[in-house]
């Protein structure tokens, strides 16, 4: 199923997208870095949103068939830019800490750990882009 997504250069660096199925928008400005005055996320910001969120998304969904709920996980992505050999994501550090109570037997962990390097999104990110995934149970 294919998704559309629109997306309008506003000026100043700053641009709108709306997502097809449900009209919502999101905005992007550049970094400061990048001659923007980085009001709110980069497109490079999103990308390590994106990680973040799927990580999560599909770890839940493999703990939900286990009967566990990850409910209340803490995702936290540090993005690390290069220039060499071009401006790009050079490293996504991602660390998901799970809520205390959460209870995961060591066959689920191992799932868990398969299904967060497995996710659609770090699937598709250049082998270049350093992606580095941390879990801390409770």
């Amino acid at each position: 199923m294919a998704v559309e997504v629109d997306i309008t250069y506003e000026g100043g660096l700053h641009c709108t997208a709306s997502h097809g199925p449900s009209g919502n928008t999101i905005t992007t400005d550049a970094p400061v870095d990048n001659g923007g005055r980085g009001e709110v996320f980069s497109p490079t910001d999103l990308v390590a949103a994106a990680l973040g969120t799927c990580i999560i998304t599909v770890m839940a969904l493999v703990a939900q068939r286990s009967g566990s709920d990850l409910k209340g996980t803490h995702i936290h992505v540090i993005k690390e830019m290069t220039s060499v050999p071009v401006r790009r994501i050079k490293t996504l550090a991602v660390t998901i800490t799970l809520p205390r109570g959460v209870v995961i037997s060591d066959a689920d962990r191992k799932k868990l750990e398969n299904t967060a390097h497995a996710c659609p999104v770090k699937q598709s990110l250049h082998p270049d882009v350093e992606i580095i995934i941390d879990i801390v149970y409770p």
